[in-house]
């Protein structure tokens, strides 16, 4: 094999990287759009019922905990806890609004996103190559 055809078999071949990812099909965004959003109502309804549930007042869980910290070394334990207790409801609640943000995001994508144009037959005989 001489140096001019190596070099051309080797041109020949695919580079693999520069492959692309499929494509993700519409009803696939659209149901990953639907269950994020989902996922961020269904936190915001619980949030929303957690006061019903048990005595929850965020100004005054702020306050208690503040006070139980002023309130000496026996209590720190209760105050931190109480404290962590408030960035876990917050982070929460920020969660749900990312979930909901990244959901219509998506849905807003899939629902803008062209339709997939008809692939057009081939005319070459199968067989040999």
């Amino acid at each position: 094999m001489t140096r001019q055809r190596r070099l051309q078999v080797v041109r020949s071949t695919p580079a693999l990287s520069k492959r692309k990812g499929k494509a993700k099909r519409r009803p696939r965004l659209i149901l990953e759009a639907l269950l994020l959003m989902a996922g961020g109502v269904g936190l915001l309804v619980l949030l929303l019922h957690l006061p019903d549930l048990i005595d929850l007042d965020s100004l005054l869980l702020v306050s208690t905990a503040l006070a139980n910290l002023i309130g000496g070394l026996s209590r720190l334990l209760m105050g931190i806890l109480q404290l962590l207790g408030v960035a876990v409801l917050v982070g929460a609640a920020l969660l749900a609004l990312v979930l909901l943000l990244g959901g219509l995001v998506r849905l807003v994508r899939a629902a803008l996103l062209p339709a997939p144009a008809a692939k057009p037959k081939s005319t070459r005989k199968k067989g040999r190559r």
